[in-house]
């Protein structure tokens, strides 16, 4: 756990993510072009003015339904995207001040373990190659030491460091991931953005991937930016929870508190269909309609058209992220008796 007062590990400010079509490539469309016969471009927002910070020693939660921005989100602070608006800080300092031999070391100290324990590693490599290649790149190992170096990181991610000459399809989906965490803690990173990290995994392998993340948080100091969808596993596994809904936070808080007293509207419904055994007779009802495209977001609230107790404002204006409790904010007109 981090202190109240420490400054963040990342910090994301103001982050904006907007996607572009690409116009018509070749003689075609120049042709098009010089007509105006060009379609408007098509713009996805991704990511919508979104504050965000980790503290070193913390696990983030970061939730919320498919098509949210959260990923996108996860690979802005991972450094594998550059937002379009906003600035990412790492422990205090902002990319864009740093010259590329700091920027390269800021980002070192961010790793990512992806979602796909198989498409994220390369099939005609070996897992010695998989993890240790960075490490050498980088100088955190020679060649005389990378074969001891890559059984060490292994190890650590609860392989056994004999296997790895072989290749990724010879291991199973949890033997991958632990692959996956092995690459990324050999850069010895500060923080990993976990990214849907146990979701392709079956629930027995997910707990035991789920406590080597709690054992390495132990022994190393690290933090986490854990994405999810699964709202048991989060309760678990987080201090503090980040709720978003079409590329906006609209809550964010301590996990007990998110849990005991969640505010938003939408933060309610996602808790809403959590299974429990103490409420098996009750009827799970969800989110009445469709998350909104993000190529055209609704006006106001993102979510007042799926809103139960939307208001004539809520279409017209957007709402601000303001303290209610202690370290809890959310962004909803509920909230100033509107």
């Amino acid at each position: 756990m981090s202190a109240p007062n420490e400054l963040p590990l990342v910090d994301l400010q103001g982050i904006a993510m907007r996607f572009g079509a690409r116009p018509a490539p070749g003689l075609v469309g120049r042709a098009m072009r010089s007509l105006g016969l060009n379609d408007p471009p098509v713009v996805t927002h991704a990511v919508d003015g979104v504050d965000l910070s980790v503290k070193p020693g913390e696990v983030v939660g970061l939730v919320g339904e498919s098509g949210c921005g959260k990923s996108t989100l996860g690979r802005i602070a991972a450094g594998l995207l550059e937002p379009t608006e906003g600035e990412v800080r790492v422990n205090g300092q902002a990319l864009e001040g740093l010259d590329a031999e700091q920027r390269l070391a800021a980002r070192l100290r961010v790793q990512m373990v992806f979602q796909d324990p198989f498409a994220s590693l390369n099939p005609r490599l070996r897992v010695s190659r998989i993890v240790g290649e960075a490490a050498r790149l980088h100088g955190l190992t020679d060649a005389d030491g990378e074969d001891d170096y890559v059984a060490a990181q292994l190890q650590r991610a609860g392989l056994d460091p004999a296997l790895r000459h072989r290749y990724p399809h010879q291991f199973s989906g949890g033997q991958r991931q632990r692959i996956g965490i092995a690459r990324a803690l050999a850069v010895q990173p500060s923080m990993l953005v976990c990214d849907e990290a146990v979701a392709a995994l079956d629930v027995s392998i997910q707990a035991q991937i789920l406590n080597l993340f709690m054992d390495l948080r132990d022994e190393l100091g690290l933090a986490y930016l854990f994405i999810s969808h699964d709202l048991g596993v989060v309760k678990h596994l987080c201090d503090r929870v980040v709720v978003m809904y079409l590329g906006r936070v609209v809550e964010s808080a301590p996990v007990d508190e998110l849990f005991a007293r969640p505010n938003h509207p939408y933060t309610r419904a996602l808790l809403a269909e959590i299974p429990s055994i103490a409420m098996r007779r009750t009827a799970f009802n969800t989110i009445r309609g469709e998350i909104p495209s993000p190529i055209a977001p609704p006006s106001g609230c993102h979510f007042h058209p799926r809103c139960p107790q939307a208001m004539p404002r809520c279409s017209t204006e957007v709402p601000k992220l303001r303290g209610i409790a202690i370290h809890h904010t959310s962004a909803c007109h509920l909230n100033d008796g509107g």
